[in-house]
């Protein structure tokens, strides 16, 4: 996933033939074919905010936590170095740069996240982002979030998806906001869910 979306963007920054639309629409299409991939597998999580929400909402036990959170942090750090292989010309590599003040684009991704969890939690299957509908509703959730928000934070939602492009590239500010505002936005969604969306069998 990180593979795929920060390439787009790279390539976008070199040669600019992808486009922002281009750049939102490769991540909306990477996140919903990697659901119908690995939804059976794994629940196909790609973001330890994510992870660490469906704990919160006890769908998820916490003792798969962290290696789902290392797993997934190797993988976007070796998806950036492949990319600043491939790509040496990029200097961001995808890189989350915020083109607002910092305070702004961190109640933006706090939102966005909030948005995105909100939506997993409805289409989801305890852990598992699973069925028909689900990758192309988190797909298309992505998709429209990265739309108009991507010129302005770069719609990160994903604490891994930052710091992987910027620990290859070297591009750390102002990562405290992409640190934080994705595992609040999503804990405040579930938040949300279990007091507005009636419990099943008494979970």
């Amino acid at each position: 996933m990180v593979f795929c979306g920060t390439a787009a963007m790279a390539v976008n920054e070199t040669t600019g033939a992808v486009a922002h639309e281009g750049v939102a629409i490769t991540w909306g299409l990477i996140v919903m074919v990697m659901i119908y991939a690995f939804g059976e597998q794994s629940g196909a999580h790609f973001n330890p905010a994510v992870t660490l929400s469906f704990a919160l909402a006890k769908r998820f036990n916490w003792k798969n936590v962290p290696p789902y959170i290392l797993t997934q942090a190797l993988g976007a750090i070796a998806a950036s170095v492949a990319v600043k292989a491939l790509i040496p010309a990029s200097e961001l590599i995808g890189a989350t740069v915020p083109s607002i003040p910092h305070v702004s684009a961190f109640w933006l991704e706090m939102l966005l996240s909030f948005f995105l969890m909100i939506t997993i939690l409805h289409i989801s299957t305890g852990s598992k982002e699973i069925g028909p509908i689900a990758g192309l509703a988190v797909g298309s959730v992505i998709l429209l979030e990265a739309m108009f928000a991507g010129p302005l934070t770069n719609a990160s939602m994903n604490p891994i998806r930052s710091l992987a492009p910027a620990l290859v590239g070297n591009h750390w500010e102002p990562m405290w906001l992409y640190f934080t505002a994705p595992f609040i936005g999503m804990a405040l969604a579930v938040v949300a869910f279990r007091f507005f969306v009636p419990l099943k069998n008494g979970s």
